[in-house]
């Protein structure tokens, strides 16, 4: 698989930053409708001491119903596949069940295990587990809630395109997750996402100090806040 497109001094760029300035960074772009391209608020950060992780997306389906019929034992393959790509990585698993969250898969165990193989989080329509042994990892989790068992979740598929809430996520799509949720960087512009956030923090700070000073002047907030409606679409 070809090397991910950033450097690693250019990932850490764009860990500085909160997701809603990464989303609002994309925006200026103007390569997507600003209505898609993060999973919805049913998709928590479920350890937002973490902090903002960033990596490339490995994919997986699983179920934790109990099987109708001998499942075949897929885990060996898809750890060589998560070992295969380049790094960081954020595991993202779509739960098969109906409802999703019947059982976790991903605990102590997994994500530990995913953390030797280049992952920084995992990301799920699910629910995982074990949250105070995986927070001291310093390892992200997301997901619907967290649950106490693994049932009898097993590997349906990886590798291939998932679904969590609605919203695809390729293998190999740039996330950047934290306390606030999840939103996919589009690669074609990923290089350049970093320095748009430090502008958009440049052209939002007039409007932000005329906000916290004690002379409040509502007619110049209105000026401001034009003036940088205007700098932001240039």
């Amino acid at each position: 698989m070809a090397a991910h497109p950033l450097s690693a001094d250019q990932l850490a760029e764009l860990r500085k930053w909160n997701s809603p300035t990464i989303s609002n960074a994309i925006e200026i772009f103007n390569v997507r409708p600003r209505d898609v391209g993060f999973l919805p608020h049913t998709i928590r950060c479920l350890l937002p001491s973490i902090g903002p992780i960033v990596g490339y997306a490995v994919t997986a389906q699983t179920m934790a119903a109990p099987p109708t019929e001998k499942a075949p034992d897929l885990l060996a393959d898809y750890l060589k596949y998560v070992a295969s790509v380049p790094g960081p990585k954020i595991a993202v698993g779509q739960d098969l069940d109906t409802p999703a969250g019947l059982g976790a898969q991903f605990g102590e165990v997994t994500a530990t295990i995913h953390k030797k193989l280049g992952c920084v989080g995992h990301i799920t329509d699910g629910c995982p587990r074990d949250l105070d042994e995986v927070e001291a990892l310093g390892f992200g989790l997301f997901g619907l809630n967290p649950c106490v068992s693994h049932a009898y979740v097993r590997l349906v598929d990886f590798g291939k395109p998932v679904k969590l809430a609605g919203v695809e996520i390729k293998p190999g799509d740039l996330l950047h997750a934290d306390k606030h949720g999840v939103c996919i960087i589009p690669l074609e512009i990923a290089d350049k996402v970093a320095e748009a956030c430090a502008e958009v923090e440049r052209v939002e700070r007039p409007v932000l100090e005329i906000c916290r000073g004690d002379n409040f002047d509502l007619d110049e907030y209105i000026r401001l806040r034009s003036e940088m409606k205007v700098k932001i679409r240039e």
